[in-house]
């Protein structure tokens, strides 16, 4: 379990920085070598080359080395994860709010009966 959490922090951590998705989406088209996927940036390589290990280090992207040319494609399963944790939240916010809601329509209905006159008023009133 400990194991899992800090893998998805490190997805999240990863994910975090805007170059880093920003390499993510370019991946989502297909395989891509580090200058390709450099080339946008306005930044040494050495500086790239730090957006691509914590992309390796979180499980987000995988890269080979062949000669000279270093090619990254995406590993979409360290996102399963992250999607794990997204729809455990997403079911414990949706039932905190179904009970909200749940709540304000007790309470409108409660209301609603206060501002109606019982028949005992009205008889009273009648008179």
């Amino acid at each position: 379990m400990a194991n899992q959490l800090s893998r998805l922090d490190q997805v999240f951590a990863a994910l975090a920085d805007p170059t880093r998705r920003a390499i993510v989406m370019r991946l989502c088209a297909g395989e891509a070598s580090v200058g390709e996927l450099a080339d946008p940036f306005d930044m040494a390589l050495p500086s790239f080359m730090k957006h691509i290990h914590v992309l390796e280090t979180s499980g987000l992207v995988l890269s080979e080395k062949s000669g000279r040319v270093r090619t990254c494609r995406l590993s979409p399963d360290a996102l399963v994860g992250a999607e794990d944790w997204f729809q455990q939240q997403r079911a414990i916010w949706e039932a905190r709010l179904d009970r909200f809601e749940a709540y304000v329509m007790k309470l409108k209905k409660e209301r609603a009966a206060a501002k109606r006159p019982s028949r005992t008023t009205r008889k009273k009133g009648a008179e």
